[in-house]
């Protein structure tokens, strides 16, 4: 699971349009399909992500679809929203190739006179936890860190919740005013699978959207470069695609460096049953749009 959701998931954090304050919008760099609530319940990766919604929040079967888009092969993105002007709304990002929902930002599901973030700390956590667990399922042993972001606009906490000896949280989540956003991330446990974390940074601080794809053997190999180099180059505002240059490696080897990696540990993470349909150069073709996303951004 923990190799499937690598592979796949970190572009949760890659990604967001409507959650400017949780990360890097990368997303946007590629063309969105505007989609109806019809096309959604008939899409396959979007039935699977209302229907996952609707087992967690029964009262959102009664929410309206007031957006919906796709990059194919990419992501599936979802809004949907309590009748009246000041109801609850939840936004939904879906891988769209495992389909595994990447990201959730909920909003405006606390009283306007008291939004989230006038919270004690505690309850702000207990608010967070019940959206994970609805969502993803038990987190009672994950460890559990909170910290308030220097962010001179609005009040913001990052909540991190990581496996036990792991450096990379499993999900990130980030509370401003009325909104909870969380990122599905799934930091590895294991030591040797991260070799740096945060090559990528804002605020002064790790931003781990694009760690899963660069902490590549493969990828230091073609570059000539160790992980702590990579990440020092980076830091200078480059892009790996620059990097790449500099070492007279074109963008197309890298791309097919980290796509091959990451289908790799896709098809070797799935069980039987959830296995793709699609074919091994499908699969290649379909992720090559993240890559490239990561590739090109460079640290503000």
């Amino acid at each position: 699971m923990k190799k499937r959701l690598i592979s796949g998931l970190v572009a949760a954090v890659i990604l967001i349009p409507t959650a400017a304050f949780a990360a890097p919008t990368l997303i946007d760099m590629l063309t969105r399909t505007p989609m109806t609530a019809e096309q959604v319940k008939v899409d396959e990766v979007g039935k699977a992500a209302i229907e996952k919604l609707y087992r967690a929040f029964p009262e959102t079967k009664s929410f309206e679809i007031i957006d919906a888009s796709s990059v194919q092969g990419v992501q599936t993105s979802i809004v949907l929203k309590e009748k009246g002007d000041n109801g609850k709304q939840i936004t939904l990002h879906a891988n769209g190739t495992t389909g595994v929902i990447e990201h959730v930002i909920q909003e405006n599901w606390e009283p306007k006179e008291k939004p989230l973030t006038a919270s004690t700390d505690q309850d702000i956590k207990s608010k967070v936890d019940v959206l994970i667990k609805k969502m993803y399922g038990d987190i009672d042993e994950y460890e559990f860190a909170m910290e308030p972001m220097q962010n001179p606009d609005q009040k913001t906490f990052m909540l991190n919740y990581s496996k036990k000896g792991s450096t990379t949280p499993f999900y990130q989540v980030f509370v401003q005013g009325n909104s909870i956003s969380v990122s599905l991330i799934g930091g590895e446990t294991t030591p040797s699978a991260m070799k740096v974390e945060g090559f990528f940074s804002s605020n002064g601080k790790p931003n781990y959207f694009a760690d899963a794809y660069l902490n590549d053997p493969e990828l230091f190999a073609l570059l000539q470069i160790s992980p702590t180099e990579l990440k020092q180059e980076l830091a200078k505002g480059k892009s790996v695609v620059e990097v790449a240059a500099s070492k007279h490696v074109s963008k197309q080897q890298v791309i097919d460096v980290i796509a091959k990696t990451q289908v790799e540990l896709q098809i070797q993470g799935e069980s039987d049953a959830s296995k793709s349909n699609r074919s091994y150069e499908q699969q290649l073709k379909a992720i090559e749009p993240k890559v490239l996303q990561i590739i090109e951004f460079k640290s503000e």
